[in-house]
C-alpha cells in the first residue's frame, strides 16, 4: 500500500543514521508498511550523520524510490545522534513527531501504539525497553545512572536511553527555539512537556553492524545531561567544600595540642599523606565539575553552528545546501 503525499503530514518520523548500510535494507523493509499501517499521512526523515560507508548513497536511493514520503537531510560532518534528532525536529511538518534508532533494536511496528497513546491527549510518550537485548554492563550501567539523573535532575524517566519516543508538535517547536550546544533531547522535551507518560516496548538485537556508543562516549552523554538539567553537583561540592574544611580545621587543632601535650610524634604521618591525598582527588575533581559547567559556557557564547546541512533530498521542497545553527 502506497502512502499519498500530502502537504501536511500527520506523524512525522525522524530517523537518525551513521554507518548504518548493512542493516538499512532491513529497516526500510519494516518501517514503510508499520507506517502505511497507519493509514494517516506521513514523512520520514532521514538524517545522515557524516556517515563513513554507503549509508547515504542508500538513503538517496531510497528517497528515490519513496519521494512522497521520504526526506533525506545530508550533514558534511559527523555531530552526533541527538545533533541529528534536531536536524530532523527543525524540518519536520507532522503533529506528532516520532524519533527511532537505525539498527531496529526498536521495532518500527511499535510507533503505532506510541501514535495511539499520543491521541489519548499526552504531549510526550517516553518508552521502556521491555526484556532489554542488551550486556549486563550496558544495562546495570543504565539502571544507575538513571537512578543518579532522578537523584539531582527533576527529570523522571525510567529508560533515557530508548531513541523510540513520540513527541507533541509543540513539544518540538519549543525545542526549536532552544539554541543550547549540547542538550539531552528526551530529557528537554520532558521539561517542556504537559502531560507526559511512558509505555512499554520491545527490544530486539541489532539488525547489523555495533554500537556507536563507546564508554566514554555514554559517560559523556551523561555528563551532559547532568550539567545541563540541573546544579546540584556544583552546589554538592560547595557543600563538600565546606564540609572538608570544616573536618581539616578540627583535625589541624587536634594535631597542635597532641603536640603541645605530648610533644613531637612520628605516628600517623601516613594517616595524613591519606587524608592529604583524598583532599587533592576531591579538588581535582571539583576542578573537572567545574570545568565541566564552564565548557558548556565557552561553547555556547562561541556561537557556532550546531551542525551543517551539506544538502536536503526533498522532491516536495527542492534540494539543497544549507547551514543551519
Amino acid at each position: 500500500m502506497s502512502q499519498l503525499p500530502s502537504s501536511q503530514p500527520a506523524v512525522s518520523v525522524v530517523v537518525p543514521v551513521y554507518n548504518e548500510q548493512d542493516g538499512l535494507g532491513a529497516l526500510f523493509a519494516r518501517l514503510y508498511p508499520a507506517l502505511d499501517a497507519l493509514g494517516e499521512p506521513y514523512e520520514i526523515i532521514f538524517v545522515n550523520d557524516g556517515s563513513r560507508d554507503r549509508s547515504a548513497a542508500l538513503l538517496a536511493a531510497q528517497q528515490r524510490e519513496r519521494p512522497d514520503v521520504t526526506r533525506v537531510i545530508l550533514f558534511n560532518g559527523n555531530y552526533g545522534q541527538h545533533m541529528a534528532i534536531l536536524a530532523g525536529f527543525e524540518h519536520c511538518r507532522g503533529e506528532i513527531i516520532i524519533t527511532l534508532d537505525a539498527d531496529l533494536q526498536n521495532p518500527p511496528e511499535e510507533i503505532g501504539r506510541l501514535v495511539a497513546k499520543m491521541r489519548e491527549g499526552h504531549d510526550y510518550v517516553g518508552s521502556i525497553r521491555r526484556q532489554r537485548q542488551d550486556s549486563w554492563f550496558r544495562r546495570n550501567a543504565s539502571l544507575w545512572m538513571n537512578r543518579l539523573r532522578e537523584t539531582i535532575t527533576h527529570v523522571r524517566m525510567t529508560d533515557q536511553g530508548c531513541m523510540l519516543r513520540a513527541y507533541g508538535r509543540h513539544v518540538v517547536d519549543t525545542i526549536n527555539r532552544c539554541n543550547e550546544v549540547n542538550t539531552f533531547v528526551p530529557a528537554l522535551a520532558y521539561t517542556f512537556s504537559l502531560n507526559p507518560t511512558e509505555i512499554e516496548v520491545g527490544h530486539e538485537e541489532r539488525a547489523a553492524g555495533e554500537s556507536k556508543y563507546s564508554l566514554f562516549k555514554l559517560v559523556r552523554l551523561n555528563f551532559d545531561l547532568v550539567t545541563g538539567f540541573s546544579l546540584i553537583p556544583l552546589q554538592f561540592m560547595s557543600f563538600l567544600g565546606i564540609a572538608l574544611a570544616l573536618a581539616s580545621g578540627a583535625l589541624f587543632l587536634l594535631l597542635m595540642i597532641d603536640r603541645l601535650l605530648f610533644g613531637s610524634q612520628v605516628q600517623g604521618v601516613f594517616t595524613l599523606f591519606a587524608i592529604t591525598f583524598c583532599l587533592l582527588g576531591v579538588l581535582l575533581f571539583s576542578m573537572g565539575l567545574l570545568g565541566e559547567y564552564i565548557g558548556r559556557i565557552y561553547e555556547q557564547v562561541r556561537g557556532r553552528p550546531r551542525y551543517v546541512v551539506q544538502a536536503v533530498l526533498d522532491d516536495t521542497a527542492g534540494a539543497g545546501a544549507a547551514s543551519t545553527p
